[in-house]
């Protein structure tokens, strides 16, 4: 539940929205509302955080895009089909998360959030992502996993600050080749879907790639090592699990079990 719940009863409206203000921190979580209350909306200009998990919310209004200072809007577990356009208008925003609604498709504006590092969208119903992706390049964290897409937009190789993308099950049979110019990548995850091939440059220009999960794909063992550039990323692989292990890091069988299952090799 977290320090952002709030607490039940005993606080009148009045009292609730000057503490919203005074904080910056809008706690719904598990509130049973349908749409935002209107005393959030009144203090939109003085929310820095926006949490609503898990509650029944079909719609944003309109006036989300008055919330001009908001940092993090976390809309996790409603029954969100889409979003407004003046969601391009939180020009402060640095983290959006919505997984587990019901989005077909993203709007286009999501590209006009500049400072936006972590976008998550996971286990939704998205066919495609906005072209303007690109234009993210202060994002660090992508989670796509668990939708319908069939490719990702090319422009993605502009989010130059991108370190982890998440993207397993889902419908890929393959990546853009400018995944490639994404020189901060450190985690790449691609599980359960029928992806033939990696761009052939991806391990020799992801110079930080650390972590790539393939398990459930149409990816052989033998294309792997056989990629230019896979020496390398093998090192670095070894490398962080030392570290980890070094640091008595407890990981579960996983962590030491990436890249392809090995015995799809001999099919």
């Amino acid at each position: 539940m977290g320090c952002c719940q709030a607490k039940p009863g005993g606080i009148s409206k009045a009292d609730r929205a000057a503490r919203w203000r005074s904080t910056g921190i809008v706690a719904l979580r598990d509130s049973k509302i349908k749409e935002l209350p209107v005393d959030v909306v009144d203090i939109a200009s003085s929310v820095r955080t926006l949490d609503a998990t898990h509650n029944k919310l079909g719609v944003l209004p309109e006036e989300i895009g008055n919330f001009i200072n908001l940092q993090r809007l976390i809309l996790a577990e409603n029954l969100l089909e889409r979003l407004p356009s003046t969601v391009g208008k939180l020009r402060s925003l640095k983290v959006l998360t919505l997984d587990s609604n019901r989005l077909s498709l993203l709007p286009e504006e999501v590209g006009l959030l500049q400072r936006l590092e972590r976008l998550s969208v996971s286990r939704n119903n998205l066919n495609s992502l906005p072209s303007t992706l690109g234009n993210l390049s202060n994002l660090i964290q992508l989670d796509v996993s668990q939708n319908r897409l069939e490719t990702l937009p090319e422009s993605i190789g502009n989010c130059k600050s991108l370190e982890e993308l998440i993207a397993n099950d889902n419908l890929l049979q393959e990546l853009p080749d400018s995944v490639s110019s994404l020189s901060h990548l450190k985690t790449l995850i691609l599980s359960n879907q029928k992806l033939k091939q990696l761009p052939p440059l991806l391990l020799r220009n992801c110079t930080a790639l650390q972590s790539l999960m393939l398990h459930g794909t149409l990816i052989t063992s033998e294309q792997l090592h056989q990629m230019d550039g896979f020496e390398g990323y093998e090192e670095r692989r070894k490398r962080k699990h030392d570290k980890q292990l070094d640091a008595n890091v407890i990981i579960d069988s996983r962590g030491f079990d990436e890249g392809v299952d090995l015995h799809l090799a001999h099919k």
